[in-house]
């Protein structure tokens, strides 16, 4: 296991892993912020805490049932026509929804930011919180939303780095971790710096259509589909962690150009 860990593509997964998550969950913070701000001020840490605690066990659950999902390779339905072979498999069917869904939910969310900002803020202000038992449901609530994107996004990072499927989930548990624990120690400075350059959420933002994409054509891969004879490759990795690594850099070069303008 350690042996694994200590790989270059673990170590490449897990830091542009935990990287997504804590971008991804910038959202999260702010709407479980305007959840708290509704109890007395003794009680909003106190929430926003053990919310985030549960919200982290929360995660780690859904990724022991999708991972279970993941592991069932066997095709149950092989489709075997002249010019289409495809072994569909639970593996195959979430890793392709989940593609889709990254793509879908990515997109909405860029539009949403550009369009209408304050959208989802106010519909959770509209939300009644009279308690701290109320509070903290729908701080788990609004996590359970948010984690959906966020753990495809893991699945998307981790699958097929190694045969063993228990490794990949024991990488994923291990970037949920430091992201919820960053967030828990660091949501204010991270909030701040998201506000003053909103270009980072968009870039992360965009970072899921690929990952999308990418489980998309992983899910065509492992159900050995073929058009025409034509097999479909798996992409590898590393063209990913390129582009995120090329688009980073290309965002911190416009930062210094504005910081210097200024």
């Amino acid at each position: 296991m350690l042996d694994f860990l200590l790989t270059s593509d673990a170590i490449m997964a897990l830091l542009t892993l935990t990287f997504l998550e804590i971008i991804l969950g910038i959202d999260n913070i702010v709407f479980i912020s305007i959840a708290a701000n509704k109890l007395p001020e003794n009680q909003r840490s106190k929430a926003t805490n053990i919310g985030l605690l549960l919200a982290m066990l929360q995660r780690i659950i859904l990724l022991f049932f999708v991972s279970f999902l993941i592991g069932l390779k066997e095709p149950f339905y092989t489709i075997d026509t002249s010019w289409l072979h495809i072994g569909i498999s639970w593996q195959a069917i979430i890793l392709f929804a989940g593609g889709l869904f990254l793509i879908y939910k990515s997109t909405s969310e860029i539009r949403e930011k550009v369009e209408t900002p304050e959208h989802d803020e106010d519909k959770i202000k509209g939300a009644k919180i009279k308690s701290l038992s109320q509070a903290i449901t729908q701080i788990l609530i609004i996590d359970f939303i948010f984690s959906i994107d966020s753990i495809l996004t893991a699945v998307g990072m981790t699958n097929g780095l190694h045969e063993n499927h228990n490794y990949n989930l024991v990488l994923m548990i291990i970037a949920v971790i430091i992201s919820i624990a960053v967030m828990i120690g660091f949501a204010n400075p991270i909030r701040k710096f998201i506000d003053t350059h909103p270009s980072i959420q968009i870039l992360g933002l965009a970072f899921l259509i690929l990952i999308g994409f990418m489980l998309i054509t992983e899910a065509a891969h492992l159900s050995h589909t073929s058009f025409f004879g034509k097999t479909v490759g798996a992409i590898p990795k590393g063209y990913l962690y390129f582009a995120i690594a090329f688009s980073l850099f290309v965002e911190f070069l416009n930062y210094k150009a504005i910081k210097k303008k200024k």
